[in-house]
């Protein structure tokens, strides 16, 4: 199927996904590095899921949020990375329709929802630090249960909304898409339909998501900061600026990354693709290695279990 001159989008039944124009000697170099990022990625969520999970010290509503973290970071980098890697040793370089609608869906998912939790995050650790005594009360099983699921369904109405106004567009111009992934801008260019429209609820919608979630990260710091710099001993604040660092550290990866990736102009595709591999993959590879460095916790837990399964393994 050639390029598509005059077809409405009902009638696409794939894409093609350009990647990086790079010199095809350079595919296995980007393969190993996808490889590679993509390895530390199942390496360090996995493996902080089963940290938090197996040691009872971390059984509280910080790792809780931790744990779901790097859940969503495992999957939403999964959504995208596998995809990529195949296209580096394919000729079509093709995804279906119905992947392409399931890849945006997936992502966006996953992304919305992540910032939504690290402002639960943020207002764990307020609770935390502002207000010590209650906050065995405050933060319970059945709240934090209730601030995931609350992220998962702000995450899963934005990505019902954004996936269905992209895949009611008409793609007639073509349906070649430059980039590794399905997303909603490169999917733009190719439609022949008036987008004024979707662009302007595409950035109301960004901005009901973006600043109810920066709002409460700000405030919860603005108070944190305030709280900590009054404590009488040193060593409760370098624990409480310890585990804050380590939160502020994968909010500025986070939406660093992301503002980064959309306010890259449409004429430098190539720099966009950059700046969408720091958002889709450098972040769920660091987030776990920023949290495993800051965290005196999560270190002991970690030489905990080392210690364990080499003891059974010499036992054994």
């Amino acid at each position: 199927m050639g390029d598509m001159g005059t077809t409405n989008h009902s009638e696409v039944t794939d894409f093609i996904l350009v990647g990086f124009r790079v010199h095809p000697e350079l595919h296995i170099l980007l393969f190993l590095l996808f490889l590679l990022v993509y390895a530390m990625i199942l390496l360090g969520n996995i493996g902080m899921m089963v940290i938090i999970m197996k040691e009872p010290r971390l059984n509280t509503p910080m790792y809780f949020f931790l744990g779901n973290l790097s859940f969503i970071d495992l999957f939403y980098s999964s959504v995208i990375a596998p995809k990529a890697m195949i296209n580096f040793w394919s000729e079509s370089k093709s995804i279906s329709f119905a992947g392409c609608v399931t890849q945006l869906f997936l992502f966006a998912l996953f992304i919305v929802t992540e910032g939504f939790l690290l402002a639960a995050m943020a207002y764990d650790r307020f609770i935390a630090i502002c207000n010590p005594l209650l906050y065995s009360v405050q933060m319970s099983t059945r709240f934090c249960v209730q601030l995931v699921a609350g992220s998962y369904f702000c995450g899963c109405i934005s990505s019902v909304l954004q996936t269905s106004m992209t895949f009611t567009l008409s793609f007639c111009a073509s349906r070649t898409i430059d980039h590794f992934y399905c997303d909603d801008r490169p999917l733009q260019r190719l439609s022949c339909s008036t987008i004024f429209i979707h662009k302007l609820v595409s950035f109301c919608l960004s901005g009901i998501i973006i600043l109810p979630t920066i709002i409460v990260i700000i405030v919860s710091y603005l108070y944190i900061v305030s709280t900590v710099v009054k404590m009488p001993f040193t060593e409760g604040r370098q624990k409480a600026f310890s585990t804050c660092s380590s939160h502020l550290g994968v909010v500025s990866v986070l939406y660093g990354a992301g503002s980064f990736m959309y306010l890259t102009p449409d004429t430098y595709p190539e720099l966009s693709k950059v700046a969408s591999l720091c958002y889709t993959l450098l972040t769920p590879m660091l987030n776990p290695l920023i949290y495993s460095v800051r965290n005196k916790d999560v270190k002991e837990a970690l030489r905990k279990i080392l210690r364990e399964n080499i003891f059974l393994f010499i036992s054994v």
